[in-house]
């Protein structure tokens, strides 16, 4: 990882300098979501955060003496609980891929190194996991001429001629074969051999931009991909994820969607609570960004202008349920302003960070 960084660091004003956006998502309270509104599928833009109740950790601390006269047992005291996530970040990646979705999956992948190396240069002993969640439980290649080096041009679909692995067919585990039209159409090889992305990868940004082209011909069940792949027997030993999850390392959600997520299953409040749940109910060790329509914010907005629908996102929902959530439009013409406000509070995130005991 740390070969990487003077040349992520090199993209990181051109991506993550400059201009407006979605400001800090640390700051604010609100109430948590109720319901998954059912609402359009259409596109749109905006940039909020609010947040759930709050909740703390402390570490508490006592001193005793003995002198004379006083012969009782010292009892053992616990130690502080570490504070900090020691540059441990696990980052989880969901995205769309829907038929509308090709810009937006360039745009994030030309974003993401700049992103990365923000945070590596700000955090020390940078020990980073990359998942990309899997949102289809069906694999195949519609077009087998969109094949590249493991799959066959001249094959039969679905499968023409890949190699297939269980896990290829799991939601919510690690995308290391995205396929259809406009996916990468082959196997994306990780040094460590894992569904996810570790600080030992020598081209980072390479392997993600493979993973991240999931293409325009899957599903759109952003968030239940996204709790799928946070379950313990996708993360413990011998599972899909195996390792990716960590009882010591801060969680960071992204979800990129174009439209409204109605189609996965559950409530904003059962997502909420697997989230929270995931991460032993503490607010501060997770964070939240979406990358969605804002077409539900008003109608002079970015992806729709003259539209507009009450019906508020269930995503949007999600992101100000939480107690660090940040959403903007997915309309925006670059997400550098976006992920550079993500920076910072992740940053403070990870310094204020308690390991569960």
């Amino acid at each position: 990882m740390r070969r990487l960084r003077h040349a992520l660091l090199a993209l990181t004003t051109a991506a993550c300098g400059g201009g407006g956006g979605a400001t800090g998502f640390g700051d604010l309270t609100g109430p948590a979501a109720t319901t998954a509104p059912a609402g359009s599928t259409s596109s749109g833009s905006s940039s909020t955060s609010t947040g759930a109740p709050d909740s703390t950790s402390v570490a508490g601390s006592s001193t005793t003496s003995s002198g004379p006269g006083f012969d009782m047992p010292v009892p053992d005291l616990d130690d502080p609980p570490p504070v900090g996530c020691k540059g441990k970040i696990d980052f989880l990646f969901v995205i769309s891929a829907a038929s509308t979705m090709q810009a937006y999956q360039e745009q994030l992948i030309e974003s993401f190194p700049g992103f990365i190396a923000a945070i590596e240069a700000q955090v020390p002993d940078f020990d980073v996991h990359i998942l990309v969640g899997n949102l289809d439980t069906v694999w195949g290649i519609p077009d087998c001429s969109a094949c590249s080096s493991d799959c066959d041009p001249q094959g039969n679909p679905p499968f023409c001629g890949a190699a297939v692995q269980p896990c290829d067919e799991q939601l919510g585990a690690g995308v290391t074969f995205p396929r259809g039209n406009g996916a990468s159409n082959r196997r994306c090889v990780l040094t460590n051999g894992t569904s996810y992305i570790t600080r030992d990868e020598p081209e980072l940004a390479d392997a993600f931009a493979c993973m991240a082209q999931v293409g325009l011909s899957g599903s759109d069940v952003t968030a239940e991909a996204m709790l799928a792949g946070l379950r313990p027997e996708l993360n413990g030993p011998g599972g899909c994820n195996d390792g990716f999850l960590r009882e010591d390392a801060l969680l960071v959600v992204t979800i990129i969607n174009d439209g409204y997520d109605v189609a996965s299953a559950g409530t904003v409040d059962s997502w909420i609570e697997a989230l929270r749940a995931a991460k032993h109910h503490d607010d501060d060790a997770f964070a939240v960004l979406v990358l969605t329509t804002d077409v539900d914010v008003g109608p002079w907005e970015l992806c729709l202008p003259g539209e507009y629908s009450p019906n508020k996102n269930p995503l949007r929902l999600l992101a100000s349920g939480v107690k660090h959530g940040l959403i903007a439009s997915i309309c925006e013409k670059t997400y550098a302003p976006f992920f550079a406000d993500a920076v910072d509070s992740i940053v403070l995130l990870c310094e204020g960070f308690v390991v569960p005991q």
